[in-house]
C-alpha cells in the first residue's frame, strides 16, 4: 500500500526518533567483545549495584579480564540515574535484565535492590533456567522489598521467611560482621578436603580488606566450602589472625532447585570488594569459576593481570566516583 506524503514524514519521524533513541539504549550498559578468533561461545552479563563495596569498578574489570584473555563475551550491568550516570544508591534503575536471557553465567553483586516487576522477571526466569550464577559479597542480601511487601518477589527480599534469595539459593542471607568492619581484614584459607578443585587452580593466596562475613549456625549442610575466611588482627597482609574469632566459610558452591525443576550450580563468595580484587588470586579464583560454571576446562594458572589500569577505590558508602558515566567503561 502506498503512503502519502504526510503518512511518509510521519513514519520518517518515527524511525528516525527510534534510531536516535538506540545508542542511548546501548550505551546503559558495556559489553566486552572477545579478542578475534578468541572466543570461547560463553556470555556472562555481571549485575552492578552496591552502595558500598564499589562493583561498579571491580566488575568492569573483570569483565575485560574474562573477555581479553579468556575467550568470554561480556556485559556489565549498572545501578544508574536515568542520563547514563552511575549511581549506586539507586535500586530501582538497572537498565538491561533482559540480556540476562542469552547468558551462560551470571554475576551477581546486588546489595538491597528494589527492581521493577518486568526486570525482576528476567532475573528469576534466568534464576529457575537450571544456569549457573556466581554471588558475591553483599549479593546474599541481594534484594529489598521491605517497601513494597505486596511485591510478587517479595519473598526474595533479604529479610522473607528463609533468608530471600540468599537464603533460597547459597543459604544465606545478611548475618553479621564476624571481623571489625573496616579494622580487621580477611585471609582465605582453602579447604583441604576440596583442594584439588579445578576452582582453585593456582589459588594460594587470598587476602582482602573486607572483613569477614558471619553465617547463620544452619549453614547448608549440602554446602561444599573451598575456602575459609580467617579474621585478621588488622588492615595488612602480614597481620596475624585474630584466633578469639574462628573461622567462617568464604567461598562456597551449591546447588539451587528452582520452582520450573531445573537445578543450578551458584558459586557464593562473600570476599569480593573492588579492594579486594587487587589480590590476584581472588581474581583467578572468579576466573576460574567462570570456567567452571560453565563447563569448560579450568586452565592450570589462568592469565588474570588487569586489563588497563586498576586501581579500585576503598569501600564505604557514598565514597562512589562521581559523575561517572557507563559509557566510561568501555574498553578503548
Amino acid at each position: 500500500m502506498k503512503q502519502n506524503a504526510p503518512s511518509r514524514a510521519l513514519t520518517c519521524s518515527l524511525v528516525s526518533l527510534l534510531a536516535s533513541a538506540l545508542p542511548t539504549l546501548a550505551g546503559s550498559w558495556v559489553t566486552y567483545e572477545p579478542k578475534a578468533g578468541t572466543a570461547n561461545g560463553k556470555t556472562i552479563v555481571m549485575l552492578s549495584g552496591d552502595e558500598e563495596y564499589r562493583s561498579e569498578e571491580s566488575l568492569p574489570q573483570m569483565g575485560k579480564i574474562l573477555s581479553q584473555k579468556h575467550g568470554f563475551k561480556c556485559t556489565v550491568l549498572f545501578s544508574q540515574d536515568t542520563d547514563g550516570t552511575i549511581n549506586p544508591n539507586n535500586q530501582t534503575q538497572i537498565p538491561g535484565m533482559h540480556l540476562l536471557a542469552s547468558a551462560d553465567l551470571v554475576v551477581n553483586q546486588f546489595r538491597f535492590r528494589e527492581l521493577p516487576d518486568a526486570d525482576m522477571e528476567h532475573f528469576v526466569r534466568y534464576l529457575d533456567s537450571g544456569k549457573p550464577m556466581m554471588v558475591l559479597r553483599t549479593a546474599t542480601h541481594a534484594f529489598n522489598y521491605e517497601r513494597n511487601k505486596q511485591s510478587p518477589y517479595a519473598s526474595y527480599s533479604w529479610t522473607a521467611k528463609g533468608g530471600g534469595f540468599g537464603g533460597k539459593t547459597v543459604g544465606e542471607t545478611w548475618t553479621y560482621h564476624h571481623g571489625h568492619h573496616g579494622k580487621e581484614a580477611t585471609r582465605g584459607v582453602i579447604d583441604g578436603r576440596n583442594a584439588k578443585h579445578p576452582i582453585l587452580n593456582g589459588v594460594f593466596d587470598v587476602f582482602g580488606p573486607s572483613d569477614v562475613y558471619g553465617v547463620n549456625p544452619d549453614f547448608p549442610k549440602d554446602a561444599t566450602i573451598l575456602m575459609h575466611g580467617q579474621v585478621l588482627t588488622g588492615m595488612q597482609p602480614n597481620d596475624p589472625p585474630n584466633l578469639s574469632k574462628p573461622a567462617m566459610p568464604l567461598v562456597w558452591l551449591r546447588d539451587y532447585k528452582g520452582t520450573s525443576g531445573h537445578t543450578s550450580q551458584i558459586l557464593c563468595s562473600t570476599i569480593g570488594a573492588a579492594a579486594d580484587l587487587r589480590s590476584e588470586d581472588l581474581r583467578r579464583l572468579f576466573v576460574n569459576a567462570a570456567y567452571s560454571l560453565t563447563g569448560l576446562e579450568v586452565p592450570k594458572k589462568a592469565d588474570v593481570s588487569p586489563v588497563g589500569t586498576f586501581e579500585p577505590s576503598m569501600f564505604g558508602f557514598n565514597t562512589f566516583k562521581k559523575g561517572v558515566k557507563v559509557e566510561s567503561h568501555e574498553l578503548k
